[in-house]
């Protein structure tokens, strides 16, 4: 399904195509280095710096599966076998249907290439057609792509429609009650970006949660339900307290990867387009991918009473002071930042445009070094 305001292209150009995965290869690197940044400046820890760094390569291999299958696009390979589409509108990002197809493909990965000649097979072929028909092999080189696409999807550890909630222990927090970090992410449909997610609870229960063979496979199905980024941190949260007694949501944040802006592949309006406009960056350098981070912290904790004997604790959530802009974005804090090369930096700095202000700027060096301004 794509998402209700985007507009998809298909990146029917080789070199095009090409161009993209590379320039996605980079900025996936910027972004476990912007995170590292964060983390030297203490506004995440080790261990959720150490969540996006898994998200982010998963990302990465998704990237890999998909420009082995669009290795040849546009050569004649004999088949018809389509192009990446990207959401040139709103994200930058591959349609969500690339992604859904993808994991399609997982399942069937083996039996692929169970059927298919192995790589030296393949590779050796190739010569015969070079050296004996004098011809390049497109055929060939065709086949060998869909066997690296089917390899990488066999791996694993890509970055699928849905990651389903996984589970760490974090210490005790006193008698009989234990601290964990749960995180999960998707790839929203809606606007065609990957959104990840972590929680931090308390666990009061009699059985830890990971061993819990009741309330775990609740808890996910519960969270993969809601996790869709029009809703508000604060609805998700709320609603995860009422229906688990025994679990207490401390601390959610909730992070936007995108959108990714770029003068060769989207039509952005707006201030980044007369920032990337008038940078006339070099390719590869002709970037600049939004990064908004929510954040909602328990407050206080309640008695509630429940039934005539009973009572359970419900957690009050702390909502942005500032303006009453609490109630609008659902969060104690929200944040966007931007990660750009330096040439686009230099321009946005130059140019000011309104509402930029109070935007975090991370910006990447030619060596990959990733300040903040």
């Amino acid at each position: 399904m794509e998402g209700q305001n985007t507009e998809t292209k298909g990146l029917t150009d080789l070199f095009a195509s090409r161009r993209y995965f590379r320039k996605f290869a980079g900025i996936l690197q910027h972004m476990t280095r912007v995170a590292g940044v964060m983390e030297a400046e203490g506004r995440l820890n080790r261990a959720e710096v150490n969540i996006l760094t898994r998200y982010a390569t998963s990302l990465h291999f998704t990237f890999q599966a998909l420009s082995y299958k669009y290795l040849l696009v546009g050569r004649d390979t004999g088949r018809f076998f389509g192009s990446l589409e990207i959401d040139t509108k709103e994200s930058g990002f591959p349609a969500s249907d690339e992604i859904l197809t993808m994991a399609n493909d997982a399942q069937q990965a083996e039996r692929h290439l169970r059927e298919m000649p192995s790589e030296d097979e393949l590779k050796s072929q190739m010569v015969g057609v070079i050296l004996g028909e004098r011809e390049i092999p497109t055929k060939l080189q065709f086949a060998l792509s869909q066997r690296l696409y089917y390899q990488e999807l066999s791996r694993g550890e890509l970055f699928w429609a849905r990651n389903d909630p996984e589970v760490q222990w974090l210490g005790d927090a006193g008698p009989g009650r234990r601290r964990f970090m749960l995180h999960w992410a998707v790839y929203d449909s809606q606007v065609n970006l990957p959104v990840i997610y972590m929680m931090e609870l308390e666990d009061s229960g009699k059985v830890a949660l990971p061993k819990d063979q009741r309330r775990w496979p609740e808890v996910q199905a519960h969270l993969m339900a809601q996790a869709m980024a029009g809703l508000k941190l604060m609805t998700i949260a709320k609603g995860f307290d009422e229906d688990f007694d025994d679990l207490h949501p401390k601390r959610m944040r909730r992070f936007h990867v995108g959108p990714m802006y770029s003068d060769a592949f989207t039509r952005q309006s707006g201030p980044m387009a007369q920032v990337l406009a008038q940078a006339k960056a070099p390719a590869g350098q002709d970037w600049a991918l939004v990064w908004t981070e929510e954040e909602l912290e328990s407050e206080r904790v309640v008695e509630e009473r429940q039934g005539w004997f009973s009572t359970v604790e419900r957690e009050v959530f702390a909502l942005d002071p500032f303006a009453g802009r609490g109630a609008d974005t659902g969060a104690t804090r929200m944040e966007r930042s931007i990660v750009v090369p330096q040439r686009p930096y230099q321009v946005l700095e130059e140019l000011n445009p309104p509402g930029f202000g109070s935007v975090r700027k991370f910006v990447v060096s030619p060596q990959g070094r990733v300040l903040r301004y």
